[in-house]
């Protein structure tokens, strides 16, 4: 059972952009987790980890009644909450008190364990901490025209960073460079598109793909498997 909800405190949304999720395993599971240049802050049992931003899918194996609450941290703003670069964390998943200070980290799981909503704990610590330390506002809108789908060179022009100084505050809020989070949004609204049932020959067309193979080369490269069989699980 896998669930969202708005990044919210007592049904306020307090962090736009930002997702909190749960996941409860009823028999074990192996679940694949698709990039999408988020990093998460994740409780899971009485452990805290952090999910750096992923470049390929990740397996996740579950075993029976496993579960998992979550914030996912639109791009940019998961590296201001934990202070540290996107870049050193890319396809990684660390205990929480690696990123952090064993101590901040214990901190946290006190709150956690408290008998409060994880969710809300979660969302509340890292908009206190983003009160001290603002996400990158130019890098944010930078990630949202790029995973809108907006070409990448026209983004870079109007930030009007050279090539050199952009790809560093990418690196940072992102952990990899505009153009791999382009391919991200383009894979997420192509598998959109197919899951409402479109043929994927104009799956990859209206996606903005060359044609169906270089659909079908940019899913395995992102997900690891096939369309058809990324669609079937």
């Amino acid at each position: 059972m896998y669930r969202e909800r708005s990044a919210s405190i007592h049904g306020r949304p307090v962090l736009p952009g930002c997702v909190v999720w749960s996941r409860r395993s009823g028999p074990a599971a192996r679940v694949r987790v698709l990039p999408d240049g988020c990093l998460d802050l994740i409780v899971a049992g009485d452990q805290l980890l952090v999910a750096g931003p992923d470049t390929v899918a990740q397996i996740t194996e579950l075993a029976a009644g496993d579960a998992y609450v979550g914030l996912r941290m639109a791009p940019a703003i998961g590296p201001a909450v934990l202070g540290v670069a996107a870049a050193d964390l890319v396809n990684q998943r660390v205990p929480l008190e690696q990123v952090w200070s064993p101590a901040a980290a214990r901190r946290l799981a006190g709150r956690v364990t408290a008998g409060e909503d994880p969710g809300e704990v979660l969302v509340a610590v890292a908009a206190e901490r983003l009160a001290e330390r603002a996400a990158d506002p130019v890098m944010r809108a930078a990630a949202r025209r790029a995973l809108a789908g907006e070409p990448v060179a026209t983004i870079a022009a109007g930030i009007g960073l050279s090539p050199r100084h952009l790809h560093r505050r990418c690196q940072v809020s992102f952990g990899y460079g505009l153009k791999t989070l382009a391919r991200i949004g383009r894979l997420d609204r192509a598998l959109g598109l197919a899951r409402a049932g479109l043929p994927l020959a104009r799956v990859a067309a209206d996606a903005g793909y060359a044609d169906q193979p270089h659909f079908t080369r940019e899913v395995r490269a992102l997900a690891g498997v096939p369309p058809a069989r990324l669609l079937a699980a």
